[in-house]
């Protein structure tokens, strides 16, 4: 039985739920997964400050692999700081239609959104010029780039798919010239992938139209977090996703992935077995993916979307379960999947 270190980032309100959830699941993998907590729960950050940060990250940095729970944003972003401070260049969101779910979209999606992490506008908060004007710096890197193409190319040739880069490099020739022009040296190292390249806001539109179209997109970091939310927005929850971010060495390897759920702290049903886990066990099955527990991973996945489908849910969704008659639920599925298999 293969055995994985997994640093596991507490958080707020619904959080030790949450964590509850992927533990009783870690119980019945055909691997094990030996958690290390720590606490990055709003009080503990006040009472440690910049400390509990660095010793989150050295254990990042040793063990390679986290699981990270809903954090709540006040004096500072915890996910931001740990994207500084890990050096995350690239974030992964995979979104697709899920059964059960209603929808004002009738089609079906099946996407993996590729971003670069870093640069585009989120990086200068920018300055006003007097009263009527105001400016702000957009950073394209090459090495992040780099890393995003990669990423998407190999993901596509792992799972037959195609990629599809996009950004609006007729417009703004330098930075996304530059962005298209490292997908464009990247992808001749997979020549048996196909790409093709769109502008962003008619891909917005095809995806729409044509969602069959679509599979593996990689695109700059604030062209990445609109089409998450749209895409989410397409298959009814923004809440129900998971996200997984990725930090490389000079070789290009992954040296951490820290795997999420979408949703927030949802302080107002914390403690109250009414939470949706959904979302951290789908960031557990990505989590199982990248440590090569393929076929956990699949069969894992596979449950969830049955229970969806059969309204074995929780409440927020359509069914009548609260958090832990529907882990429980899922455990017990997964366990006679593994048994058959």
């Amino acid at each position: 039985m293969n055995t994985y270190q997994v640093v596991e980032l507490l958080g707020d309100g619904i959080s030790p739920e949450l964590s509850r959830s992927v533990h009783a699941l870690a119980d019945v993998l055909p691997c094990r997964i030996e958690f290390t907590p720590v606490d990055l729960s709003e009080p503990n950050r006040r009472a440690r400050g910049a400390a509990l940060y660095d010793e989150a990250v050295e254990l990042m940095k040793r063990h390679r692999l986290a699981i990270k729970y809903p954090t709540a944003t006040t004096a500072e972003s915890p996910n931001q700081v740990l994207r500084d401070l890990c050096d995350f260049a690239v974030i992964h969101r995979p979104v697709a239609t899920l059964p059960g779910i209603e929808n004002n979209f009738k089609k079906t999606i099946d996407i993996d959104v590729v971003r670069i992490a870093t640069g585009g506008t989120y990086e200068d908060a920018g300055r006003r010029i007097g009263n009527e004007c105001a400016v702000s710096v957009r950073v394209i890197e090459r090495q992040p780039a780099a890393h995003a193409a990669r990423f998407a190319f190999q993901l596509a040739a792992a799972q037959g798919k195609s990629v599809v880069s996009t950004s609006k490099w007729t417009i703004q020739k330098a930075t996304d010239g530059l962005f298209e022009e490292v997908v464009d040296g990247v992808r001749a190292q997979f020549p048996a992938v196909q790409h093709r390249r769109e502008l962003f806001d008619s891909l917005l539109a095809g995806l729409i139209m044509k969602p069959e179209r679509y599979s593996v997109i990689v695109c700059p970091n604030e062209y990445g977090d609109f089409l998450s939310d749209q895409a989410c927005g397409l298959i009814g929850s923004i809440g129900l996703g998971d996200s997984a971010s990725y930090a490389f060495d000079a070789q290009g390897a992954v040296r951490i992935a820290m795997f999420d759920p979408a949703g927030g702290t949802a302080p107002d049903i914390a403690g109250m077995d009414l939470c949706n886990p959904m979302a951290a066990l789908l960031a557990l099955t990505n989590l199982l993916r990248h440590a090569g527990e393929a076929q956990a991973s699949t069969s894992l996945r596979a449950v969830l979307l049955e229970c969806l489908a059969q309204r074995c849910s929780t409440r927020d969704v359509g069914g009548t379960l609260g958090t832990s008659t529907f882990t429980a639920e899922v455990a017990r599925r997964f366990q006679a999947r593994l048994a058959h298999a």
